[in-house]
C-alpha cells in the first residue's frame, strides 16, 4: 500500500461487537446467583432466628413432649445447622419446599395452589397502572411544557403525590366501601368472577400510576425540548407521529425503569390488599401462617416473593439494555 492510498476501515468482527452483551451477561448472572444465595440463606436462618421453639409454638404449649420431638425429628431440625442447610438447599433443587406444621401438606402444593391467584392481581394491577400513567403522563406533558399549564401542573403534581402517599390497602378500604358497600356495584371478596379483580386491581395500581405519571410528564416534557422533536415538527410531521412515534419511545425509558421496580413492590403489596379482599393468593395465606405459626409455609412463600422480585429487576435490566445499550452493557 503506498503512502497516498487511504487506510482500509476496519470492520470489528460479531465476535468482538457481541462481547459486550457477553459482559453483560455475566455481570447480570453473577449479581444474580449473589442475590439467590443470600436471598436463599436469609430464608433459612429465618426459622432459626425465631425466638423459641417453632414447633412447639406450632402444635401449642400443650403438645405432648414426645409429639413435640418426633416432628422435629421429622423436619431435621434436631440435626446439625450445617446438614439443615444442605438438606434445605436439596429440597429447593428438587423442588421440596417442606411440610406444612398446620395441614401436614407438602408447602410446594400450598404455593403452587394459592401462587397464580397473586400473580393475576400483580400482573393485572401493573398493566393497569402502566395503561392510566403512560397516556396520562403524556398528555400532562404536552399540555405543561415550555412553562405553560401552571396550574394544571400543580394541580396534577398535587393529586399524584398525595395518591402515591395514600397506602393501597386504606385505598381498598375506600374503594369496598363506595362501590362495595354503599354503591353494590362490585364484590368485595374472592375472585370467582371478573367483576371481582376490579377493587383489588385498583386499590394496588393508583399508587404506582400516580408515580409514573408524573416521571412520563416530567420525560415527556424534556424530550420535546429535543433537537430531534424539532426537526420532526420541521419537517411539518403529524402531532400523532410526532408525539407517539418520535417523543414516547424516548420518555418511557426511565419510567420502565421505574415500572420494574414498580412491579416489584406490586407483588410484594398483594399482602396486605389480599386481606382486605379476601383473596386467595399467598398475601392472605403468609398472614394466615404468621398467626398459626406455620413456618415452613412463611418461609416458602417469602422465598418466592424475594425470586419474584430479583426475576422482575433482571428482566427490566434486559429491557433496558435492549432499548438503551450504550447506557447498561458498557457500565463497570
Amino acid at each position: 500500500m503506498t503512502a497516498d492510498m487511504p487506510a482500509t476501515l476496519t470492520v470489528p468482527s460479531p465476535r468482538f461487537r457481541a462481547r459486550p452483551w457477553v459482559r453483560f451477561g455475566v455481570r447480570r448472572l453473577r449479581r444474580l446467583l449473589v442475590s439467590l444465595w443470600v436471598l436463599v440463606t436469609a430464608s433459612f436462618a429465618m426459622i432459626h432466628l425465631i425466638p423459641g421453639d417453632p414447633v412447639r409454638g406450632a402444635l401449642g404449649p400443650t403438645a405432648p413432649a414426645d409429639l413435640v420431638e418426633a416432628r422435629r425429628h421429622a423436619l431435621g431440625l434436631d440435626d446439625p445447622l450445617l446438614t439443615q442447610y444442605l438438606h434445605y438447599l436439596k429440597g429447593l433443587v428438587t423442588g421440596d419446599l417442606g411440610t406444612s406444621l398446620a395441614s401436614q401438606l407438602p408447602v410446594s402444593g400450598v404455593v403452587a395452589q394459592r401462587l397464580p391467584a397473586t400473580l393475576a392481581l400483580a400482573v393485572l394491577a401493573f398493566l393497569a397502572a402502566v395503561v392510566l400513567a403512560i397516556p396520562l403522563g403524556v398528555v400532562m406533558g404536552v399540555l405543561t411544557r415550555r412553562g405553560h399549564g401552571r396550574r394544571t401542573e400543580l394541580a396534577f403534581t398535587t393529586t399524584g403525590i398525595i395518591m402515591a402517599t395514600i397506602p393501597d390497602f386504606l385505598i381498598g378500604v375506600v374503594l369496598v366501601y363506595v362501590f362495595g358497600i354503599q354503591l353494590g356495584w362490585l364484590p368485595v371478596a374472592g375472585d370467582d368472577t371478573a367483576a371481582a379483580y376490579v377493587l383489588p386491581v385498583f386499590s394496588l395500581a393508583i399508587g404506582p400510576a400516580a408515580i409514573l405519571a408524573r416521571i412520563v410528564r416530567v420525560e415527556m416534557v424534556g424530550v420535546l425540548e429535543a433537537d430531534f422533536v424539532r426537526t420532526a415538527r420541521a419537517k411539518r410531521l403529524p402531532a400523532r407521529t410526532v408525539y407517539a412515534g418520535h417523543a414516547l419511545p424516548n420518555a418511557v425509558t426511565a419510567a420502565l425503569t421505574l415500572g420494574g421496580l414498580l412491579l416489584s413492590a406490586l407483588v410484594a403489596g398483594t399482602v396486605l390488599v389480599e386481606n382486605v379482599f379476601a383473596w386467595p393468593g399467598l398475601g392472605s395465606t403468609i398472614v394466615r401462617s404468621i398467626l398459626t405459626k406455620d413456618y415452613p409455609v412463611v418461609q416458602a412463600i417469602v422465598l418466592v416473593y424475594g425470586v419474584g422480585v430479583l426475576i422482575t429487576n433482571l428482566v427490566v435490566d434486559v429491557a433496558l439494555a435492549l432499548l438503551d445499550p450504550r447506557s447498561k452493557i458498557r457500565e463497570d
